[in-house]
């Protein structure tokens, strides 16, 4: 045993910088991720994907490849078990039926899961999944998104369809100026470095999952439901996750595992390829959105309308909430928001970082600068004009929102003054140069999560909770945050994570994880000084208390909480080749007290590259005839790479909310925000021509905006 010490003096983690906890680890190979993680007599599944685009299934010729070398098992429609599926999830929505693997004949899309096929090794399983043959009764397709497709219709999701006040036609025929305008993003992927991978083990009826994943109680809550289990009977375990951003929830992999595990009674791993995962991981959904404002000649908003329309599954209804931005941002007297869907033969969509608020911001952002160069008023000057008081459409007060600190201070540093506002006058040789801008907001949440600390016989602290870090740094952030909660150095406090049996946490997503868990650390540290006496003795097992912040959480007051950015873009259009270059970006941010600037620096410019990405490069095709993705692979689908990306800038303002007693809010989104509409911002002003469909690929830039 050993005795606690009164300390002798706070110390101060939170705010300053500290290299990742795992960092070492991580570049020497001894961090492992789901698909590494030793298991005896390991089978490996392969799952076969439909090559139809909608039909059903006739037959499936599995005796040849049972005959295969190391071949187990082939499991389909005709021996998997049932799932149940008639239930609310954890996020509030019933389950994406892609998880319901073959439960039946019906084939909805092109690479949809039809067969997995199980052998003792990974090339075994794979050679026989390709020598499977599937027989189907192919029929008819329908994967074209247009804005008048008959079968959209409104969709709440997560937010309300629909959200109406005044009356916007009279206000827009009352307004003297009016911005009336149709923006389109196209499809995106997520495609984190590490591929979805999970391995599934029984012993008795107990399950347990080595899994990637963004919430370990989130997959254990989802295979409880479709398995018919007792949640105490599951465990997941996730501890270093290569990159979610929206796509690692529960998905067919998994499923499919504990399905096979349960067949043949060895641990069984399923892990996707690159390109399975672009019809199995969930995608962003094109849009098709309509803005329309109305002001007066100083550019103040009369009215503002907002609509999106964007695609989902014919299995599974997900709406990219891209309206959603503009219940936020701006005010007028009729402001009309409106999120719809079009079901289409597709994969399922699913949460892809900011989702709504990245594609809505282009849109609405775009629409104000237009706006803006109408009234002959700064696109800075314009936006403040127009802050709002309260929440648009909530009426909620705002818990601090620091939007215009953030554009003095982005402006202040990337020289806005010297901009001259009139486009496509700058030019080096045979390059246009630009400047833009564009505001950034994204909602700052929490949810209920637990958390345990004890304090052990060596005078060591350890964290437990079930949180994810998917590369964002969350566990050096809670190290530092438990460090200050316990009036410790960081290096006598040892956080585990990514164990479902930690107890509930909330998941890594929606810029809540590190808030939440943030708030159940403090609350147990507080709880543990409570009970630690100085000078007394602590058992050899140590000293454990246990936080759980569900009804501190549920007495938050009611206000409109969110972190707030302002983006800056420097472009050069080379006017022979089309080719843009993003040569400087700045993002400055309002979001809340800083745990960790060096990760928390590396969030934000991570989600302004994407912007830039989104941009200039991001676009995934879908081939009308087969219903497919055409070069579904990263060389296919372009993105953003160090030649792309030069000088990349974020600061942040201080942003404090004194009924908060976190003071935290989530940065891993709000970085892609705002980014995509400064650099289109930007591009305009070089070259006077508006671009309002991403990206803004180089034949476009040549033929003034139009598809060639």
């Amino acid at each position: 045993m050993t005795t606690t010490e009164a300390p002798l003096a706070r110390v101060r983690a939170v705010g300053t910088g500290h290299v990742r906890v795992e960092g070492r680890d991580k570049v020497t190979g001894a961090a492992r991720y789901a698909g590494e993680i030793p298991f005896a007599e390991l089978a490996h599944g392969w799952l076969v994907l439909s090559t139809v685009a909608r039909g059903r299934i006739r037959d499936v010729e599995a005796d040849a490849v049972l005959a295969m070398p190391g071949v187990l098992a082939v499991l389909d429609h005709r021996n998997a078990p049932p799932l149940k599926t008639d239930y609310i999830g954890l996020l509030g929505t019933a389950p994406d039926p892609t998880c319901a693997v073959f439960q039946n004949d019906h084939v909805p899309h092109l690479g949809w899961p039809v067969a997995l096929v199980v052998a003792e090794t990974s090339e075994q399983a794979r050679e026989a999944a390709e020598a499977l043959v599937v027989h189907y009764e192919q029929a008819p397709h329908d994967v074209g998104f247009t804005g008048d497709h008959p079968d959209a219709h409104p969709s709440d999701g997560h937010m309300p369809a629909v959200t109406d006040k005044g009356d916007l036609e009279a206000e827009l025929a009352a307004s003297a100026v009016v911005v009336d305008a149709t923006y389109t993003t196209p499809e995106e992927h997520h495609h984190p470095m590490e591929p979805h991978a999970a391995t599934a083990r029984w012993e008795a009826d107990r399950l347990e999952v080595v899994d990637s994943n963004q919430g370990a109680t989130w997959v254990v809550a989802e295979l409880a439901n479709l398995f018919s289990l007792d949640p105490a009977s599951v465990r997941v375990r996730s501890e270093h996750v290569g990159g979610g951003f929206g796509s690692k929830g529960v998905r067919a992999h998994q499923v499919a595992a504990v399905m096979a595990s349960r067949m043949i009674g060895r641990p069984v791993r399923v892990v996707l390829t690159r390109r399975q995962m672009f019809t199995l991981a969930g995608h962003r959904s094109p849009t098709i959105q309509r803005v329309r404002l109305g002001a007066d000649t100083d550019g103040r908003l009369r009215a503002l309308d907002h609509r999106s329309l964007s695609r989902t599954s014919t299995v599974h209804e997900f709406v990219e909430p891209s309206a959603g931005v503009a219940r936020v941002m701006y005010d007028a007297d009729a402001h009309h928001t409106e999120n719809r869907v079009v079901p289409l033969d597709v994969p399922s969509p699913t949460w892809m970082r900011a989702p709504g608020e990245a594609p809505g911001s282009f849109a609405l952002e775009a629409a104000l600068d237009e706006l803006a160069h109408r009234c002959g008023v700064d696109p800075i000057e314009l936006r403040l004009r127009n802050e709002p008081d309260r929440g648009p459409v909530s009426g909620l007060p705002f818990a601090g929102r620091n939007l215009r600190a953030c554009f003095e201070e982005g402006a202040r540093r990337f020289g806005w003054d010297r901009r001259d506002p009139r486009p496509g006058v700058r030019r080096e040789g045979r390059w246009l140069l630009g400047t833009g801008t564009a505001a950034a907001s994204f909602g700052a949440g929490a949810a209920p999560s637990t958390a345990s600390i004890t304090a052990e016989a060596d005078g060591r602290f350890t964290v437990r909770i079930a949180a994810a870090d998917i590369g964002t740094g969350a566990r050096t952030a809670l190290t530092l945050v438990a460090a200050d909660a316990l009036d410790v150095p960081p290096d006598r406090v040892q956080v585990r994570l990514g164990d479902s049996a930690f107890g509930f946490a909330m998941i890594a997503g929606g810029s809540m994880g590190t808030r939440s868990w943030s708030w159940a650390v403090m609350a147990a540290a507080g709880e543990l000084r409570d009970r630690l006496v100085p000078g007394a003795a602590i058992p050899a097992e140590g000293i454990t208390v246990r936080s759980d912040t569900t009804a501190a959480i549920d007495a938050l007051a009611q206000k409109e909480r969110h972190s707030f950015g302002a983006q800056f873009a420097e472009v050069a259009v080379d006017t022979a080749t089309g080719e843009v270059r993003v040569r400087h970006m700045l993002g400055v941010f309002a979001a809340g007290r800083i745990v960790n600037p060096l990760t928390a620096r590396g969030q934000f410019t991570g989600g302004m590259i994407w912007g830039i990405s989104m941009a200039l490069h991001e676009e995934a095709a879908r081939d009308a005839a087969s219903g497919g993705p055409v070069g579904a692979d990263l060389a296919g689908y372009h993105v953003a790479t160090h030649a792309d990306v030069s000088r990349v800038e974020a600061h942040w303002v201080a942003d404090d909310d004194p009924d908060d007693p976190v003071g935290i809010k989530g940065i891993g989104e709000i970085g892609i925000v705002g980014a995509a509409a400064a650099v289109a911002n930007a591009v305009w002003h070089a070259t006077g021509v508006r671009h309002r469909s991403l990206p803004i690929r180089p034949d476009r830039v040549l033929t003034g905006g139009r598809d060639a």
